[in-house]
């Protein structure tokens, strides 16, 4: 800075400070809206980055379900119970992208007309980001269309029949099990592998569960379904029993008796076939697989022998009691469902469908959109769920909605099932 003589003191020069002020205010200035510039833009960028549909926001995601805390079906309440447990884990450990789930839950009764007006709801009443996990088949097929028609994902169903797993024709609907069709053609491949002799006598639910088993069955058959299969009986889950069903199919000189039913029929099934005293080869469908809602209550020395098919590992077998998942699932029933049973493969299940939901929202990061929310569900690579048999992994894409296609069969040896044989794909299409 310029200086000039006065009186032997420093005096600055009037002329240049002048000067300089309007200099430096001008750069203090600029570089204010510089800053101020920068901030906006990059709150602009975070703004842009951050989408929600209804039920989502900076701090919530918001999702509905549907479950039969009562009624006939009132085994699969702990569906519901476990994933409100498992969805508090979450919660307690910060939740997903910082963002809490809030689970709305309605009993149906699996009731469908119950189901519609509980999902109509959650939906236009407590306005759900997208329902999850709805429980049946029926209760799914009660509100497809009306998901759909409002753009509302109907994710991972509690249910395997074909038509949710129809992307072209229900872009909004996915299924988590096992789709009934693909389950049906590995049965057929078993059976043609080891009882290509056999007199198929078939017992199904008289819905889209056990019509897709059957047609499921005879698609693997091929040409061998007319003179394999002797007899189809059906029932109605409004039936207080299937024992005539049973001695129909016995005196048809059935040797390998498909059991395409749930937990209550297929018990009474069971039972059954104890009491005639007759033996046939039993294959049950998965959905009437867990131990505790079927095979107990029928009686585990007469359950001795059935077979089936599974893609997750089962809990009380001794192979897993090292096994990282599995001492997880435990540890969480521990603290969050003490309640529970970590033996119920209903509640494994649970715990597994909600560990993808939680993979899914994960992928979808800050777009919490319902359609982005789709477009994630539909790209699942390779995730291994805790539960996952070896070798099986889940993978999805926008043309094939099947979450689980990879199966391997197995046999109840009076205590616990056995896996037995490999890992089995079903290549088919979808339905």
């Amino acid at each position: 800075m310029a200086t000039v003589a006065n009186n032997g003191k420093k005096t600055v020069d009037r002329k240049f400070q002048q000067e300089e002020q309007p200099n430096m205010s001008n750069r203090r200035a600029f570089i204010a809206a510089t800053a101020a510039l920068v901030f906006a833009f990059s709150a602009g960028q975070a703004l842009a980055q951050k989408k929600y549909d209804t039920g989502a926001s900076d701090t919530e995601i918001k999702i509905g379900q549907t479950v039969p805390f009562s009624g006939a079906y009132s085994v699969y309440a702990n569906i519901g119970k476990t994933q409100a447990a498992y969805f508090k884990m979450i919660n307690d450990q910060g939740g997903i992208n910082g963002r809490k789930i809030n689970l709305i839950q309605y009993d149906d009764a699996y009731s469908p007309p119950k189901t519609v007006e509980q999902v109509r709801k959650l939906v236009e009443g407590d306005e759900v980001l997208f329902t999850f996990q709805l429980i049946g088949t029926a209760a799914n097929a009660a509100v497809q269309k009306y998901l759909n028609g409002k753009k509302v994902p109907q994710l991972l169903a509690s249910t395997g029949a074909a038509r949710f797993n129809d992307p072209q024709n229900y872009p909004w609907t996915i299924a988590y099990n096992p789709n009934y069709v693909s389950e049906g053609r590995i049965y057929a491949k078993y059976i043609l592998a080891n009882h290509p002799n056999a007199k198929i006598g078939v017992l199904y639910q008289n819905d889209d569960m056990g019509r897709d088993y059957l047609a499921g069955l005879k698609n693997g058959l091929g040409d061998k379904a007319a003179s394999m299969i002797v007899g189809e009986v059906s029932y109605e889950v409004t039936d207080p029993t299937v024992d005539s069903q049973v001695v129909k199919l016995k005196s048809m000189g059935v040797d390998l008796f498909y059991d395409a039913s749930t937990p209550k029929f297929a018990a009474q099934a069971i039972k059954k076939l104890a009491d005639l005293g007759w033996s046939p080869v039993h294959i049950l469908d998965i959905n009437a697989s867990p131990i505790s809602a079927t095979l107990k209550p029928a009686g585990l020395d007469i359950s001795k022998g059935i077979i089936s098919t599974q893609y997750g590992k089962e809990p009380g077998d001794p192979q897993w009691k090292d096994d990282p998942g599995v001492k997880a699932f435990f540890a969480f029933m521990d603290k969050y469902f003490p309640e529970g049973d970590k033996l119920n493969t209903v509640n494994t299940y649970a715990y597994s469908v909600a560990e993808l939901l939680v993979q899914v929202l994960k992928q979808c990061g800050d777009d919490l959109t319902r359609e982005n929310v789709m477009r994630q569900v539909a790209n699942i690579k390779d995730f291994t769920p805790s539960f996952a048999l070896p070798g099986i992994k889940i993978n999805t894409g926008p043309n094939d909605y099947r979450v689980n296609k990879q199966m391997q069969m197995m046999r109840f040896n009076g205590e616990r099932w056995e896996l037995f044989g490999p890992i089995i794909e079903d290549t088919g299409s979808s339905g």
